[in-house]
């Protein structure tokens, strides 16, 4: 374990990456689809191998590393960014060998816009009917989009927390790609990938346990164990991938629907799954600020949506019921949580609300709740919910200043910080994030695209929340029918999208290339 985590990254990642490819190869041998076994399986053979020969090449005595470490350490920030955006722009050329061997009516080219898209846990795909790629296939797709999630939760507490990116910038009293002195301390200690290996180590079994836990309540309540496996994952890495079209085609009902409702809960705060400082007086998870905006908006929003359907039902048609009215409620309630963590998985109550009350679903909600995102260091895009959290108190002191200008905030240090340094950082953000979208559909625009379908696809590939280019408009929009251009456009926006801006921004400051 100390040598492969003593590894350079790159070849951490192509290890895992070909070890990963014996499963589908297994499954493909299970079902004697013989051509799948051999593309996974040879694919796994030559990666790994590859992988092996470089970590040999690189390999360097103890004595010979502690003596470079110095001169590595004056670099490691800038390191790590580039091996981040080098993992999700070239890694995704080895996961589509397999994958573009396996299905041959694609090219290459859709092949890696799949592996980019899974990778960075959007889930948009260019076949929109499942059936066109073959069991294994999905299979892979699915851990991809699972190996995607944990990337990210692993590289956002192990790499973007420790350079005050990623939305601890806005909690933080330093500024944004600032180290920590106790961070930079540890740094000197271990680098990047010992500190990935040692967070691996403790949150792999965490993640890892919950994917069986809801692999395994899934099969329980009806779902076939394969279609099971791949929502299971989906819904850890909030991808939104699945291989039959959604959790609509899955057979679990409302209680598959329940379950995957309770465990997006994940996905709206990162202290679901660890605290910052543990201890016996910790305050409860309800009051954590991610926590609290993320119910308000689940409680507000479904009741605001149910009230539209039943005002349009009154209105129109009259056909009340009050199992149609609750289905239509949880519905709502559904696609908030799903659309919020950025998953997109989309619920039955949602169409049937739909039909019930004759109205358009309206898309422009859908957009804003997959902009807002989820919890900082969770497996959600978006802006998050801290900085959207420090913009609502930034706005309430300074209503409370128009109302009583010699009045006190109070609540402490951190509340002060948040509202103040916090709410300019989350603004900055903001508004990156508002001329990023513009920049994109401009670019698109210039490729013949309409300005909804644009803004859609924008958002959708931003937001790295695929699926919503199948519920936004009033007809669903296909990937599938874009040209190379725009698919190598949008799959570059998934990646400024999981990335994050200001970590591009940290990337071209020029203290990150002196010495």
């Amino acid at each position: 374990m100390n040598r492969f985590s003593r590894m350079p990254f790159f070849v951490q990642l192509m290890l895992v990456s070909g070890g990963t490819m014996l499963i589908p190869a297994l499954y493909a041998l299970v079902l004697r689809d013989w051509n799948d076994a051999r593309a996974f399986f040879y694919a796994a053979t030559l990666f790994t191998s590859l992988a092996g020969f470089i970590a040999i090449a690189r390999f360097r005595p103890e004595a010979t590393e502690d003596r470079d470490s110095r001169f590595d350490r004056d670099r490691e920030g800038r390191n790590q960014l580039l091996t981040l955006l080098g993992a999700y722009t070239a890694l995704p050329l080895i996961l589509a060998v397999p994958f573009s061997e396996a299905t041959r009516d694609t090219t290459f080219f859709n092949a890696y816009f799949e592996m980019v898209s899974a990778l960075t846990t959007t889930g948009a795909t260019l076949f929109d009917d499942p059936a066109r790629l073959s069991k294994p296939v999905h299979l892979w797709t699915a851990l991809v989009g699972w190996m995607g999630g944990f990337f990210a939760w692993i590289t956002a507490v192990a790499v973007l927390a420790p350079m005050n990116l990623g939305g601890f910038e806005v909690i933080s009293s330093r500024q944004a790609g600032q180290s920590d002195i106790r961070v930079s301390q540890i740094a000197r200690v271990a680098a990047a990938p010992e500190r990935m290996a040692r967070f691996t180590a403790k949150l792999f079994p965490v993640y890892f346990g919950l994917t069986l836990a809801l692999w395994f309540a899934l099969a329980m309540v009806g779902s076939p164990a394969y279609v099971a496996l791949c929502h299971a994952m989906s819904v850890m890495a909030t991808s939104g991938i699945s291989p039959v079209g959604g959790l609509t085609n899955a057979g679990t009902g409302f209680v598959g629907e329940l379950l995957v409702f309770a465990f997006l809960f994940l996905a709206l705060s990162r202290k679901t799954f660890t605290a910052d400082q543990p201890r016996l007086d910790a305050p409860p998870l309800w009051r954590d600020p991610e926590m609290k905006i993320g119910l308000s908006l689940i409680v507000v929003i479904p009741i605001l949506l149910f009230l539209r359907h039943w005002v349009g039902v009154l209105e129109v048609s009259g056909d009340w019921t009050f199992t149609r009215a609750l289905s239509s409620l949880w519905g709502s309630t559904f696609m908030v949580l799903s659309f919020l963590t950025t998953a997109g998985f989309e619920s039955m109550g949602w169409e049937e609300a739909r039909l019930w009350s004759g109205l358009q679903a309206p898309g422009v909600l859908l957009m804003g709740l997959t902009i807002f995102g989820g919890g900082v260091a969770t497996t959600a895009g978006g802006v998050k919910l801290i900085r959207l959290y420090a913009l609502v108190r930034h706005g309430e002191r300074e209503i409370e200043k128009l109302i009583s200008p010699h009045s006190v905030g109070g609540a402490g240090a951190n509340a002060r910080r948040i509202r103040r340094e916090g709410a300019y950082v989350a603004w900055v953000y903001f508004m990156v994030f508002a001329f990023t979208i513009a920049a994109v559909m401009m670019i698109l625009s210039l490729f013949g695209l309409h300005f909804e379908a644009a803004a859609v696809f924008t958002i959708s590939a931003l937001t790295t929340t695929g699926p919503l280019v199948n519920v936004v408009g009033d007809v669903p929009l296909s990937y599938a029918q874009l040209g190379d251009p725009e698919k190598l456009i949008l799959a570059a926006t998934m990646v400024l999208g999981r990335l994050e801006m200001l970590a591009i921004i940290a990337l071209l400051n020029p203290e990150f290339w002196r010495r």
